[in-house]
């Protein structure tokens, strides 16, 4: 289908959507689908990288297995983080009152498409 296609279809169906990125554990974004966004989403996404490598080297310690979702809500928004693989993850940006529970679902459900053609 194409990581653009599937990004635009997921961020489409959620409900509240505003874009979603795939992005680089290196910093690079891959590919993004942005509808609409009150904030800088690709700035947004480079600092997550951080995020993300500080959470999975305190998973490494702990030994916990690995990394699947990380969820962050702001005043203005939810911003759903998901593992696609050893490289890559996606962030899902919602507004404030879009819905949350459709949104991860709609990744864990995309992630084995989006791993194929990354992979």
């Amino acid at each position: 289908m194409g990581l653009r296609r599937s990004l635009q279809e997921i961020v489409e169906k959620v409900g509240g959507g505003v874009g979603a990125l795939i992005m680089g554990y290196d910093g690079i974004p891959i590919e993004e689908f942005i509808l609409e966004s009150p904030f800088d989403m690709q700035l947004m996404a480079v600092e997550y990288v951080n995020v993300m490598k500080e959470v999975k080297r305190s998973i490494g310690v702990l030994k916990t297995g690995e990394l699947e979702e990380i969820l962050i809500s702001t005043e203005l928004s939810r911003i759903i983080i998901r593992s696609i693989c050893e490289d890559y993850f996606i962030i899902l940006t919602l507004n404030g009152d879009g819905n949350y529970g459709k949104g991860r679902y709609l990744l864990k459900r995309e992630i084995p498409g989006l791993r194929d053609e990354l992979i």
